[in-house]
């Protein structure tokens, strides 16, 4: 696609000029013969990059430059003028001009200031553009659900994100602790810095060490050359331990004093390296417990917990099943209609299902259900594991009722949830219609969804 330039020049041929040069040499031109009419026509159409004179009648260009970097700052900017002084193209420079060129002028030397022009305001947007994916990526539209429980997950995600206190997530696997991590990260003041994880539990404990604070040269049998490890990688930025259960204790003590001090040696080395990292940490194990077992260190569970942030499961959080779903279901394939993508009889086998997997799990069908026809996803779309996983009936749990006894209240509350979630599936979202289904009034079940936190604010 031809960039856009508009050329603004009160002198009719110098404009016409222009215009036939950058024409011939693929670009789209307009122009404008003042800087009133160019704001005018900026603001109806975006240009890669604006040549414009300096003196001008009423407005002048420096002006205008300046009007055109505060409503669109990658937007290029040539000055030309018959009146060249040093002084002029410093102050063009300092309120964002590209270039100064002076008439008359060569020919050639405008095509090759154009063509750079045009290149840095690509790379500009192309910039703008990646921040914005990642921030959108990264942001809490990463972490799907309206659930009382999420709600709470993002109002403490948004309180850590500007500190940098430790913060520890626990969890079940595939509940999304990572997820959490980078949103704590992208929504930080180390944003523009690397967001670095690690699981810890995928490296070989011989290895560990020289992973997280690198090694020097001939240090151990293979370490041919200075490497830097994850601290050093993740330099004002973020570092993410992942399964932080999996450190082995001699090496616990090493992050303790990280943690502690802020520096650390590489393996083999002898001078300290300061360490400017946010760690994040992850489990799905129980630390504390760990801690008084003594397979964990203690003081630095202490040290790791400042924030504990608890990732429910799936099966804690059933009414964010429908979003989650419809989620993955439109990621998979790019669907952005308004029609279902899940058919309320599928729908309500999920919202019933364990996933012992939790979000990952529902992931993983989802995208299965796609790639083998279920669009919209059907009953017969779902595989046989979770057709057949027929819940329990209440007489038939009560009869399984152990020695160690039951949270009646809550697993009540749990038959409560799901059959509001199941008439709310069959109803297609009519609260007046699911009401109907239970037996109950529309107040008594926006009371009931309420006291669940399942009621839209």
């Amino acid at each position: 696609m031809a960039a856009n330039i508009l050329v603004v020049d009160d002198e009719q041929s110098m404009r016409e000029f222009l215009a036939i040069l950058l024409e011939r040499e693929g670009y789209a031109v307009q122009q404008s013969e003042n800087a009133t009419s160019a704001l005018t026509v900026l603001q109806a159409c975006p240009f890669d990059l604006v040549i414009s004179d300096v003196n001008m009648p009423g407005l002048n260009g420096m002006q205008l430059l300046e009007e055109i970097k505060k409503k669109s700052p990658e937007t290029a900017v040539l000055m030309i003028t018959a009146f060249t002084t040093a002084e002029q193209a410093v102050e063009a420079m300092k309120r964002g001009a590209y270039d100064y060129i002076a008439k008359p002028f060569k020919v050639e030397e405008v095509k090759v200031l154009v063509k750079n022009a045009l290149e840095k305001s690509h790379l500009q947007k192309e910039n703008r553009r990646l921040k914005e994916v990642v921030q959108e990526r990264y942001s809490f539209s990463g972490l799907i659900g309206k659930s009382k429980k999420m709600r709470d997950i993002y109002d403490l995600i948004e309180k850590v994100s500007v500190s940098m206190a430790n913060v520890l997530i626990l969890g079940e696997s595939g509940t999304g602790k990572e997820l959490v991590a980078k949103a704590i990260h992208y929504n930080s003041p180390r944003r523009e810095k690397r967001f670095v994880a690690v699981n810890c539990g995928a490296i070989p404990e011989t290895l560990m060490e020289a992973e997280l604070f690198g090694h020097k040269k001939g240090s151990f049998t293979g370490a041919v050359a200075d490497r830097p490890g994850l601290f050093e990688q993740a330099e004002g930025g973020t570092l993410f331990l992942d399964e932080i259960g999996e450190v082995p204790l001699q090496l616990q003590a090493k992050l303790l004093r990280v943690l502690q001090e802020r520096e650390f040696r590489r393996v083999g080395g002898v001078a300290s390296i300061k360490a400017d990292v946010r760690v994040i940490a992850a489990s799905n194990k129980n630390l504390e417990e760990q801690a008084q077992e003594g397979t964990f260190r203690e003081d630095l569970f202490y040290r790791l917990n400042v924030v504990p942030i608890h990732m429910p499961s799936l099966r804690e959080r059933v009414e964010d099943i429908p979003y989650l779903a419809e989620h993955f279901y439109k990621k998979v394939t790019g669907y952005d209609g308004a029609g279902p993508v899940i058919l309320s009889e599928a729908m309500n086998v999920l919202i019933n299902y364990s996933f012992p997997g939790n979000v990952r799990e529902l992931e993983n069908l989802i995208e299965r259900c796609v790639i083998l026809g279920g669009k919209p996803i059907t009953l017969e779309s779902l595989p046989p594991q979770v057709l057949n996983c027929n819940r329990a009936s209440v007489s038939e749990s009560l009869e399984e009722l152990s020695d160690e006894g039951i949270n009646l209240e809550a697993y009540l509350d749990a038959i409560e949830k799901r059959f509001l979630l199941r008439a709310l599936a069959k109803s297609k979202g009519v609260k007046k219609n699911a009401a109907s289904l239970l037996g109950m009034t529309f107040r008594s079940f926006r009371y009931r969804l309420a006291k669940f936190g399942m009621e839209e604010e």
